[in-house]
């Protein structure tokens, strides 16, 4: 199975349009346009009754203390974490494509509705409603897509791995809110073929 976008090149940096966080003409970051990339896929194994759909961040800082400090950075060395920024689960088996900005078009304050979504699907919970939990003005349940956003300091380029599992289930074993980890768990033994494409982010001004 082949995964691809016209949004980005594999390996290549995501646009700000698909970004939740853009740099700023003053200060440091500013929301962006927030729409989910175009995908397509294609090689589709022959008993596949639904696909699921990933994004996640692996070089996320495991340690939040010099993240976004004036006059600090963010280690490359640090130890990085995964970060859950879509879960989109139960797409039917004949579909192909999913279109920029079908899922998502723009910052959401206190998050997306979900889990039911167009096309029959269901998304999880992603990783911005853990962090923004002790923000009065934007905490909830994000669901659904929310594009990059890494700290502004961070001297590590993150990376988005946009990931494709085709299954042999026709509708992911999980059930009311559920998360990425959640997901990754239910697939397991269900996976009949996986792609990857990867993106790469930085509000970094070094890094730019």
């Amino acid at each position: 199975m082949r995964l691809s976008s016209q949004s980005f090149a594999d390996d290549n940096p995501i646009p700000g349009e698909f970004a939740f966080c853009i740099p700023a003409d003053e200060g440091y970051v500013c929301l962006g346009g927030n729409h989910n990339p175009q995908l397509e896929w294609c090689e589709v194994p022959e008993g596949t009754q639904s696909f699921v759909l990933t994004c996640h961040d692996p070089d996320v800082p495991s340690r939040g203390d010099d993240v976004n400090q004036e006059g600090r950075t963010v280690p490359v060395d640090l130890p990085r974490v995964d970060f859950f920024h879509w879960v989109l689960v139960d797409l039917p088996p004949d579909l192909r494509s999913i279109d920029a900005g079908q899922f998502s078009n723009e910052v959401t304050p206190g998050g997306k509705q979900g889990p039911d979504t167009s096309l029959g699907a269901r998304q999880g919970v992603n990783d911005y409603t853990a962090w923004f939990a002790g923000d009065e003005s934007m905490k909830g349940d994000y669901y659904g897509y929310d594009g990059p956003c890494p700290p502004w300091n961070d001297e590590l380029m993150h990376h988005y791995v946009f990931t494709l599992y085709a299954l042999d289930v026709a509708n992911c074993p999980v059930e009311g809110r559920f998360s990425g980890q959640d997901v990754r768990a239910a697939i397991d033994g269900h996976v009949l073929a996986e792609a990857r494409i990867t993106g790469t982010y930085t509000l970094n001004p070094s890094l730019l």
